[in-house]
């Protein structure tokens, strides 16, 4: 699941996405489990789990698929996924961020390494990018959940740092240790968000040229198609007049 601060970048991947739904609810299912584990198995009383369902239920993942994920979190057999954290470059000085959980540390290191190498991305130390992103809370909502204003003074009143809206939704930005609280409060007022979780948010965006922005998406790809793999961050911005052409 790729996430960047540029939305019209997210939006212009939707249709590769949808093609990989099955792939997605693995995704979101190993989140779902891990987020059960690591604390109460009551969205209502764990924020993680809480956020991991309301992102599978966007994705109209169903109920008997998110209820069988968090079952397998009671059970002694289930995998010990481990969270990991890869940084390197992209296509056109890109910096990448790569969020995985995974049950075999080995098998996912390799497996990114060649999806960079092959994509004419580079691995990096950690910390090597890491350095030029802020972690932050990240809240999306559609288009339909009201307008810039409304949006805008709602974020306000519940604590948000940051808010951008275009015509593709509404980006809501938090403290890493605000997001929840800010959820809490804005759900009464704009309804459930349509995804809410901890974000690498860029300082500077890099424009991409198409011939890199090409090269840049097949990285991407290949890295989503690892089942490890939950997130992609990059500070790329592709312009408009590339997106057309390329989609």
């Amino acid at each position: 699941m790729a996430g960047h601060s540029k939305y019209k970048n997210i939006m212009y991947r939707k249709g590769a996405q949808d093609k990989k739904r099955s792939g997605m609810f693995s995704k979101l299912s190993r989140e779902i489990t891990v987020a059960a584990k690591m604390g109460l198995p009551d969205p209502d009383m764990n924020p993680r789990l809480r956020m991991a369902i309301n992102a599978a239920k966007a994705q109209s993942m169903p109920k008997d698929n998110i209820q069988r994920a968090v079952d397998k979190a009671s059970k002694g057999d289930t995998e010990n996924y481990e969270e990991i954290r890869y940084e390197g470059f992209g296509p056109g000085g890109v910096s990448l961020i790569i969020e995985a959980l995974s049950d075999n540390r080995n098998r996912t290191a390799t497996n990114v390494r060649i999806a960079m190498t092959r994509n004419g991305g580079n691995m990096g130390a950690s910390g090597a990018v890491s350095h030029a992103f802020d972690r932050m809370g990240l809240i999306n909502y559609p288009v339909s959940a009201g307008d810039a204003e409304k949006v805008f003074e709602a974020s306000l009143e519940a604590g948000a740092e940051d808010v951008s809206s275009s015509e593709d939704g509404h980006e809501i930005w938090t403290a890493n240790d605000q997001l929840h609280e800010v959820v809490t409060a804005l759900t009464p007022v704009l309804g459930e968000p349509e995804g809410a979780k901890l974000a690498w948010r860029p300082q500077t965006m890099v424009e991409v040229g198409e011939e890199d922005a090409i090269t840049l998406f097949k990285l991407i790809d290949a890295l989503d198609d690892d089942d490890d793999v939950q997130t992609v961050w990059g500070n790329y911005d592709v312009p408009d007049a590339i997106l057309e052409k390329l989609g």
